[in-house]
């Protein structure tokens, strides 16, 4: 097709709200090969390691300044009972996983060796707790053992486990799917029962507790409505009650048949494009909870997290279907690059992400194989070319002129995605062209201050089908991208960049 074009005005002078980092979080549950086999290898592993932790992987993960870390769950959460996974790891019990492939789990990964993780990688746990087969007592007692110094009980014991020192662990995950795998229950049922775990959860030793109750499924608003409505009131002017200070909800892409169907790397070009239809849709599902979420805190001091998203195919062939391993393509990357331009538009609402999942399982970061082999995915380059954004200030993107929609069934997908923020200097600009066979020249009128020089780089391939492999490690990789900067009108820069089709392309601004 012949190549299209399109036209942006960047006001660089102009900055709205901050781009928290913690949109780039991360998830690793109790599931298949994500924490035995991907984060965890044991003491007496030949793959390098420290403490048990698999050293090539938190490596890979530094490089991208992973903010946070949410664990043991997702629906695991909600079976996992952490005095299990404490003491010496000789007398842990052994569980079944009977969520995640029936099988049996010694437990060698537990609480202190989650915390050793966050630690090498540099990031804060998010802790997810149980609501659906535990007690109030032991998620408090969890908070208490974590993070309380002194001679409390819990604190005894942690320091009797070798850890005299209590760590700061800020997030903490109320339950899981509560409407699901974590209990089958009404909204209000958890309302009641999310504001009477946050009331014991308590604060310790200056660590101020960030309690995320579990959320929706996709756009149920009344789901959301249901928890705001446990900490404020319809039109309130008043600050909400403090009892949890965050809202989740999940949501998951796919191409139309739903979470499950069709195969990661083999797809129709129907079928790329209604995965793009599908994700782009977060955006009217992020509006919606955030309308609700308004009318009860105006002021929005509630946070709204998604802290489940991704790409969800059949697992691949040859493989435990309830490990839920999928190969990671061209497609999967700009989902995650179209969510992110997503999430910073809406970051005056919406204050954390986490993919699913970190490695192994779903749309990982990392695949690893058990002889050491470790391979970077096509969205694990999308998180380190973007990595610049995080706690930048967003920088409004004014498309005046923009390609026209592809058609898909009933639907129209925009194909060109745009988001920018300054920080330290700089402006880094994320570009998405979703266009499976078209060129997009884009002029970006640069105004309010003065722009010295630009790098860009692009990932992409020939196909949108390809991935990374152990044979073909950089199928799908960065490269240089050349682009031109000039003088506009009125003072200004323009910028043109020529997008290759499926494509994924971050420009780098430097400031006068």
């Amino acid at each position: 097709m012949p190549p299209s074009t399109a036209r942006a005005v960047i006001d660089l002078d102009v900055t709205g709200p901050t781009i928290s980092k913690h949109l780039y979080g991360h998830f690793a549950e109790h599931l298949g090969r994500c924490i035995y086999g991907g984060f965890w290898v044991g003491e007496d592993s030949p793959i390098p390691n420290e403490g048990g932790l698999r050293l090539d992987v938190v490596e890979a993960l530094r490089a991208l300044d992973i903010p946070n870390l949410r664990w043991p769950g997702g629906c695991f959460a909600d079976a996992y009972h952490w005095r299990d996974g404490v003491g010496p790891k000789q007398d842990r019990p052994v569980m079944v996983n009977s969520l995640w492939g029936d099988v049996e789990e010694n437990n060698h990964f537990g609480t202190h060796e989650f915390m050793a993780l966050c630690e090498l990688l540099g990031a804060e746990p998010y802790v997810n707790g149980n609501v659906g087969s535990g007690t109030v007592q032991e998620m408090s007692e969890w908070v208490e053992y974590l993070t309380r110094d002194g001679d409390s009980p819990m604190a005894r014991l942690r320091k009797a486990n070798g850890r005299d020192q209590p760590w700061k662990v800020p997030f903490w995950g109320i339950g899981n799917e509560a409407w699901g795998c974590g209990g089958h229950m009404r909204a209000d049922t958890y309302a009641d029962l999310a504001s009477r775990y946050a009331t014991f959860l308590h604060n310790h030793d200056g660590n101020e507790l960030y309690r995320i109750a579990a959320g929706a499924a996709d756009d149920d608003l009344a789901w959301t409505e249901a928890l705001m409505k446990a900490v404020s009131c319809l039109g309130c002017t008043s600050r909400p009650r403090g009892i949890f200070q965050a809202v989740s909800f999940h949501y998951y892409s796919f191409a139309g048949d739903g979470i499950s169907k069709g195969s990661a790397t083999e797809f129709t070009d129907e079928q790329y494009y209604r995965t793009m239809v599908k994700a782009a849709d977060i955006d009217r599902v992020i509006a919606g909870h955030s309308a609700v979420m308004d009318a009860y805190d105006p002021q929005r001091r509630v946070g709204l997290v998604c802290d489940e998203w991704g790409t969800w195919w059949e697992a691949e062939p040859g493989t435990n279907p309830r490990f839920l391993y999928q190969q990671n393509t061209l497609r999967d990357a700009l989902v995650a690059s179209l969510h992110f331009d997503i999430f910073h538009k809406h970051a005056a609402r919406l204050r954390m992400a986490n993919i699913a999942q970190t490695v192994n399982v779903l749309q990982a970061m990392i695949l690893t194989d058990d002889d050491g082999g470790l391979v970077l995915t096509p969205t694990y380059h999308v998180f380190a070319m973007n990595k610049g954004h995080q706690d930048a200030a967003s920088v409004p993107v004014h498309l005046v002129e923009k390609p026209a929609a592809v058609t898909v069934g009933d639907d129209g997908l925009d194909p060109l995605s745009i988001s920018a923020s300054t920080k330290d200097g700089k402006v880094l600009v994320s570009l998405s062209n979703l266009a499976l066979d078209t060129d997009t020249t884009v002029r970006l009128d640069l105004r309010g201050r003065a722009v010295t020089a630009a790098r860009a780089r692009i990932l992409t391939a020939d196909e949108p089908q390809r991935h990374n492999t152990s044979a073909a490690p950089d199928a799908v990789a960065p490269a240089d991208l050349a682009v031109t900067l000039r003088p506009g009108a009125l003072g200004a820069a323009e910028l043109v960049a020529v997008l290759a089709p499926h494509s994924f392309t971050t420009v780098e601004l430097d400031l006068a």
